[in-house]
């Protein structure tokens, strides 16, 4: 059957992320808490936050249940001894902090912009992120200049489950109102992407990232049924399946 439909994974795959630094965001994180009443020495916060982050861990990469960090924000803050809701302001003004410089760090990679809009011309294209903070992928996408080529953006934190679970695949070709089998997913996890989208019965396109290599998806569970370096080539890849 011919493709119709093309659907990417977001960071790693469509943008790098460069110059970040975790521990940076999380000092800014701990000093806006501060600012707004939380007393506490970084290390104790952090050491907290981070039990609390594993815990929640466990949920998304075992059951493929999405937690966003404002859950894990405020109940390390319960436990550090403060009375807090995921929706308080401070809490909500925290995330939005802890992500700002993830946020600047993202660029295209190489092709990308010109692969999409040709893509966009000829196919449905859908985005599919696992991502516990979802206004940082929307940002991120007009950051980049990328949301005007795609017809649907699924993100984890929005639907309420992560790749691999089938239903946020389900969910994306509900909105293109397509098949699996007239669907390409392209992604750089063979965890997420390559595995989530062939137990749909999906065609798999791997590109390696910063975060993973070829041997990386050589080495799993489920092989793609392509391997590109790069997203340059997609479009011809694509118009030969």
């Amino acid at each position: 059957m011919k493709v119709k439909a093309v659907v990417f994974d977001f960071v790693g795959t469509l943008a790098a992320v460069h110059g970040y630094s975790y521990e940076e965001s999380m000092k800014k994180m701990c000093r806006s808490l501060t600012n707004d009443g939380f007393k506490m020495p970084y290390e104790r916060f952090r050491d907290v936050y981070d039990q609390v982050h594993h815990k929640y861990q466990l949920i998304r990469y075992e059951k493929f249940v999405e937690v966003t960090n404002a859950v894990w924000l405020s109940e390390a803050l319960n436990q550090l001894g403060f009375v807090t809701k995921p929706d308080d302001e401070a809490v909500k003004r925290a995330v939005n902090i802890l992500f700002e410089d993830y946020l600047t760090s993202f660029r295209p990679r190489p092709c990308t912009s010109k692969t999409l809009k040709e893509l966009s011309s000829n196919y449905a294209l859908a985005l599919i992120s696992n991502f516990t903070y979802a206004p940082v992928i929307y940002a991120g996408l007009r950051k980049l200049r990328f949301s005007k080529f795609f017809n649907a953006v699924l993100v984890s934190e929005d639907v309420g489950w992560r790749k691999p679970h089938p239903k946020i695949f389900e969910e994306a070709l509900k909105r293109l109102n397509k098949s699996v089998e007239q669907t390409v997913f392209v992604g750089d996890s063979p965890a997420e992407d390559i595995l989530g989208a062939k137990n749909m019965g999906m065609k798999a396109v791997f590109v390696p990232s910063q975060f993973f290599t070829v041997q990386d998806v050589k080495s799993a569970s489920k092989q793609p049924d392509i391997i590109l370096s790069n997203l340059c080539k997609l479009p011809q890849i694509l118009s030969q399946m």
